[in-house]
């Protein structure tokens, strides 16, 4: 842990306006010349290649052939490493996600035709159910594009098509599709900040007791308004979506975030006042920690310094408290800290979740060269991912989505159905990081991006 984290813990963050914002962070220790040669003992080479094999040689292939329909169009995610289809029927979520996913494959590697054809005919699939008024999706559809439940009671699904759509029209430049997602967006931020939203939403964590809880600021809700409205400003300017973003990134940093343990509490009052029982003790760290490393990105485009800190310093924080000392890996859920009560269940160990910090320390290494994450944490949860998860040593194809505590596999009942979102994105997101690592020679992004502006 580094020496400033205390200094961090003591304050939340809000950036005065015109408070001047610096060239570049500054690190507690700063990187040697070849910070970012290599990650310990693991080359950039090595881990290209390896990478490279990841998803053009395994998922890609077994998308094409078991999950992506090549007749009505969308994914068939109910789907196990056989490649036997469970059932046909596609998910709101699912869907969503995969037409980013392919719409970002098209418009970063090649921009080839099929990558978009399979986006395209998933989302002309979705938008056959695209609900009136303010009405939500139906969770599930039928393999044709028939609803197969009524509306859906949450956003999230919402939100996740809108991500697909923006990334589409940038992909494309129909930009319809962008003002489509921003409609979404809209839409389901009203939603959301109704009183009465989502009162069953402590059960979906699968940890603390599901007490109701109507109107909860929910940590995960902003965590996907971020990522997807990140994702849109990349392409388009909107005050609109800057002002929610920014609420969402207050919300994460100053409220969610709780100075008696220096962790984020995942479910807060609709007003943002910590709840008076037993919820105040909940940290999800799975979803605290996918939050933070695109709130990193997010101060990178601001150029704030103060805020990039602030999220890079909470994020080691969450990961050092949810790594497990005795098996490895990254637990999910923290039902209770001051009873140390962390959910063991058969799902305690999840394939996104160590992904998700791989991304927040590749993030890291890239920008500052940061040597927390580059010589300590990057090895560490590689390795633990690689050995636990990759199936391919067992001869299957893909990864294990999701174990108890020992990520134990067998294949006589594992029946999970295939994940066509974190495990992608972290696929192309890190071969993309490490193909601009190895065209920089070694220099963090922040170093060179200073050092070209001195330079001007």
């Amino acid at each position: 842990m580094t020496a400033s984290i205390g200094s961090v813990f003591a304050s939340t963050y809000i950036r005065p306006k015109g408070a001047p914002r610096l060239n570049h962070p500054t690190t507690d220790r700063p990187p040697s010349d070849d910070a970012i040669q290599g990650f310990g003992t693991l080359s950039l080479k090595s881990l290209h290649d390896a990478y490279s094999g990841y998803l053009f040689d395994d998922f890609l292939p077994f998308m094409e052939k078991y999950v992506i329909d090549h007749t009505y169009g969308g994914f068939m995610c109910n789907t196990d490493l056989t490649g036997a289809h469970m059932n046909t029927k596609k998910d709101t979520w699912t869907e969503g996600r995969g037409i980013w996913v392919y719409s970002f494959l098209y418009r970063h590697f090649g921009q080839d035709e099929k990558y978009l054809a399979v986006a395209r005919n998933s989302l002309n699939l979705i938008l056959k159910t695209k609900p009136p008024n303010d009405d939500l999706w139906p969770a599930s559809v039928s393999r044709e594009g028939v609803a197969l439940t009524p509306s859906s009671k949450e956003i999230a699904g919402d939100v996740l098509v809108a991500e697909g759509l923006s990334e589409y029209a940038y992909a494309t430049g129909e930009w319809k599709y962008w003002n489509v997602a921003k409609e979404i967006i809209l839409k389901c931020w009203k939603i959301y900040n109704t009183p009465t939203y989502a009162p069953d939403i402590v059960a979906g964590y699968q940890g603390p007791k599901p007490l109701p809880f109507p109107g909860a600021k929910i940590q995960a809700i902003a965590m996907l308004m971020i990522v997807t409205i990140n994702n849109m400003l990349e392409s388009k300017e909107d005050p609109d979506l800057e002002q929610i973003i920014s609420e969402c990134t207050d919300a994460v940093i100053a409220k969610h975030f709780n100075p008696e343990f220096g962790l984020n509490n995942e479910l807060l009052n609709h007003d943002y006042s910590r709840p008076i029982n037993e919820l105040a003790q909940f940290v999800y760290t799975g979803i605290a920690n996918e939050t933070l490393w695109p709130i990193m990105k997010r101060a990178m485009k601001l150029k704030d310094v103060q805020l990039y800190q602030v999220a890079a310093e909470r994020f080691k924080r969450h990961v050092e408290v949810a790594w497990d000392d005795v098996y490895g890996g990254v637990f999910r859920s923290l039902n209770n800290v001051d009873k140390n009560l962390w959910e063991v269940d058969v799902l305690c160990k999840v394939l996104w979740a160590q992904q998700e910090v791989l991304n927040g320390i590749v993030l890291l290494i890239e920008q500052t060269g940061d040597r927390w994450a580059k010589d300590e944490w990057f090895g560490k949860m590689y390795t633990y991912l690689v050995d636990r998860f990759l199936l391919k040593q067992r001869g299957y194809p893909l990864w294990i989505t999701g174990g108890d505590r020992k990520v134990t596999f067998d294949p006589h009942t594992y029946h999970s159905s295939i994940e066509n979102y974190h495990l992608p994105r972290h696929l192309m997101l890190t071969y993309l990081a490490l193909d601009r690592m190895s065209a920089s020679n070694g220099t963090p992004a922040w170093e060179a991006a200073a050092r070209a502006k001195s330079e001007r």
